[in-house]
């Protein structure tokens, strides 16, 4: 699930030329999208989702009530799976890790690439045992995962049966894929997979990732993330007969207290936090074993190797001041930092063809696009060089990561909004 810092077109505008308002004369990008907007074929497309509104949404049901916590999403692949092959996909398969895609053929391409990707996460926050029964109240439903991002999943086989119901062709062979392994822990081993070690490596030219449903958004830069599981090991002892020996609780807790002096710089944005700890045996004993989990973001890959460094280099220091202000006669403080989460930072080049057919389909179709940086499957590519966006699916939602979370599909907003990721996809895959 993304975590973003919102930045509207306004302000980016006065941040960075290559958003500024749009000259007298439209870019290729925006001509190509206002045409393919105003065709025929789109509008059938569109009506085709509207049409399609009561399946789309019993999809997202079906879908969000087989459960699919991190690393056990097999059921929900093999329904995605059998989906796939429903709408007339070729080559469509499960991977080894687990990512569910299948191909629709280009005019040029015809099936053997190089791909345009569009893929949604199949993966939820939420463990195993978690009751993932749909409610509805109106027009809104509610579900752990509904939103993140189970209608993503759904809103990428309307795109299907709008397309063929258009009888819509693109030049560039299209990809859809239900990755796993987005969330937290996963660390984005689904896309990891797809681009370093699946059959598609080295043969995906642009990727789109549909995670949420805010149409306005088009996440460009990608917050990579390194996360570590610190212990602090010592002799330990009893907390009178042993008073004046290392204590591994006092190199932790000087640690974090000298992370928190590091002023980070706010561009580009660098962030850390000691997120989690635990240990010790018993209120009066000196521990023999603590720890505490790190985390640590920026946008920039410098930046977050910087920040990565200096944490490691506090770690040390901590440790070895512990162990030269209290005895060490029964042993020394030591640590282990084991990495639990790595996200690579990256970006996409704002004047990018796939950056600026997203930011034109998303104004083509009334809305005001936002430019995001976040952390989601598009880091991958982005961090490999190939150009990537992460964008809504339509609607609203709301209370992500939440038990209580829901979105809202109310026909009219819902399809307005899916019609922007169709355009997008189009424009970047070549309508014909």
């Amino acid at each position: 699930m993304r975590i973003a810092a919102f930045v509207s077109i306004s302000a980016l505008a006065l941040a960075s030329a290559a958003y500024a308002a749009p000259a007298a004369k439209p870019d290729a990008e925006t001509k190509a999208v206002a045409k393919i907007v105003g065709s025929s074929a789109f509008k059938t497309a569109a009506q085709k989702l509207a049409d399609d509104h009561e399946r789309t949404v019993a999809d997202i049901v079906t879908l969000t009530e087989i459960p699919a916590p991190p690393f056990k999403e097999t059921a929900r692949g093999k329904a995605y799976l059998e989906m796939l092959k429903a709408h007339g996909l070729t080559d469509v398969e499960m991977d080894a890790e687990g990512n569910v895609m299948g191909i629709r053929p280009g005019t040029v391409t015809k099936g053997k690439g190089p791909f345009v990707v569009m893929a949604a996460h199949q993966d939820t926050v939420f463990p195993e045992g978690t009751d993932v029964k749909v409610k509805r109240e109106g027009t809104k439903l509610m579900a752990p995962g509904i939103g993140d991002d189970t209608r993503s999943l759904a809103t990428l086989l309307a795109y299907m049966r709008a397309m063929d119901a258009a009888k819509i062709k693109t030049k560039s062979d299209i990809l859809f894929v239900g990755n796993v392994g987005e969330e937290g822990a996963g660390d984005l081993r689904g896309t990891r997979y797809l681009f370093n070690k699946g059959k598609y490596k080295g043969r995906i030219t642009a990727f789109f990732s549909m995670d949420g449903s805010d149409p306005s958004r088009v996440v460009d830069r990608g917050v990579g993330s390194k996360r570590y599981h610190v212990m602090f090991h010592g002799p330990g002892g009893h907390s009178y007969g042993a008073f004046g020996i290392v204590n591994p609780m006092a190199a932790m807790s000087d640690a974090v207290v000298q992370l928190y002096k590091i002023d980070a710089p706010k561009t580009p944005k660098v962030t850390y936090s000691a997120s989690i700890t635990g240990g010790g045996t018993s209120v009066n004993a000196i521990p023999h074993d603590v720890f505490m989990d790190f985390d640590m973001r920026s946008e920039s890959a410098e930046e977050l190797a910087k920040l990565d460094k200096q944490l490691i280099a506090i770690l040390d220091k901590s440790v070895a001041d512990e162990n030269a202000a209290r005895s060490t006669r029964f042993g020394k403080i030591s640590y282990e930092a084991k990495v639990i989460g790595e996200r690579p930072a990256g970006h996409t080049d704002p004047n990018t063809g796939i950056v600026k057919s997203t930011h034109a389909a998303i104004a083509a179709l009334g809305f005001q696009p936002e430019h995001e940086d976040s952390s989601t499957d598009s880091n991958v590519p982005m961090s490999l060089g190939i150009p990537a966006v992460t964008i809504g699916s339509g609607g609203q939602a709301g209370r992500a990561h939440a038990l209580d979370e829901w979105i809202d599909v109310e026909k009219g907003s819902s399809v307005k909004g899916m019609q922007v990721g169709l355009a997008a996809l189009l424009a970047v895959a070549g309508m014909e």
